[in-house]
């Protein structure tokens, strides 16, 4: 296994390039777009090791929605997820004073070894007024390049440091009122294609796994204009406690297969997670991006295979 190649188109996009195939597994991009978008850094497009692509980018149901990002949807009234915000009895609004952003500061590191490729950088959070509220460090870590196994993980690491003199309050549609859509942090839209795939957990699967809790949920779909399939698997890292046990915020999956695909293992499905002045939400997940239909088994043994 070798890291791959980094081309950096600067004031754009990194992008990481698997030295065997020459496949673009993934661009991270950070120059800003749309306001009502609410911009912010993502990873599109994001391959598979064969060259298919596993993520949507601005779909016409939601322009917003761009590969895989970090989202706050409600934060203390503000809406850093971009287009509508959700209010309670009345539904979603067009509120654009209420749409905020997340803006890229620089990299502290952009580098591949023999092993891996790593882009650190800073970024800071704000309203739709400007004010800082919040400071980001986040890690992207590509490696475990397995051509054998057909299949590349990214780790995404996020620290986000609250810069108010009050509580930052982390939401979600479902905290406002709304069921079944808890959607907040990190968030991946599947290509158009993926609309219903497969919902795998590790003790059941289907659309009824929206809102538990388990440390993997593994998503497989299929490719329009190439036969076969790929799927992702999301994984907790150990310190996240997804449970809520030892004082932590429980985290629940977000995940929909229709109208379309979709996966966030949320911050703040059910109940509302406050940061205080100066504390610091640490996160920590990988994406296992694989060619074929991976099953429970198999998804198993691969994640057991390479422990955190």
């Amino acid at each position: 296994m070798t890291g791959p190649r980094i081309v950096h188109a600067h004031g754009d996009r990194i992008t990481l390039i698997d030295r065997a195939s020459g496949i673009e597994l993934l661009s991270y991009v950070y120059a800003p777009e749309s306001a009502w978008e609410a911009p912010k850094p993502y990873v599109h497009p994001m391959r598979t090791l064969s060259g298919d692509v596993v993520t949507g980018y601005r779909p016409s149901d939601h322009r917003w929605h761009k590969g895989l990002s970090l989202t706050a949807s409600h934060l203390s009234g503000a809406n850093l997820w971009g287009g509508n915000t959700y209010v309670h009895g009345k539904g979603y609004l067009e509120l654009p004073e209420r749409v905020g952003w997340m803006a890229h500061v620089a990299f502290d590191e952009v580098g591949s070894d023999g092993e891996r490729a790593l882009i650190a950088e800073r970024l800071t959070w704000h309203p739709h007024d400007g004010a800082l509220w919040a400071d980001e460090v986040r890690r992207l870590e590509v490696h475990d390049v397995d051509p054998d196994a057909g299949s590349w993980e990214l780790t995404w690491t996020s620290a986000v440091t609250n810069r108010r003199d009050v509580p930052l309050r982390f939401g979600s549609p479902t905290t406002a009122g709304r069921e079944l859509a808890g959607y907040t942090g990190l968030f991946w839209r599947g290509p158009r294609a993926f609309r219903d795939g497969r919902i795998i957990g590790p003790d059941g699967e289907g659309p009824g796994l929206m809102g538990t809790q388990a440390p993997w949920l593994a998503y497989s779909g299929e490719h329009d204009g190439t036969d076969g399939h790929a799927t992702l698997v999301f994984v907790h890292a150990p310190e996240n406690d997804h449970s809520g046990a030892d004082g932590t915020h429980p985290a629940h999956w977000f995940v929909r297969s229709d109208p379309f695909a979709g996966v966030a293992p949320s911050w703040a499905f059910h109940t509302e997670l406050a940061l205080a002045p100066g504390a610091v939400l640490r996160r920590r997940y990988r994406v296992v991006v694989a060619d074929r239909a991976w099953g429970r088994e198999e998804i198993t043994g691969y994640l057991e295979d390479r422990p955190w």
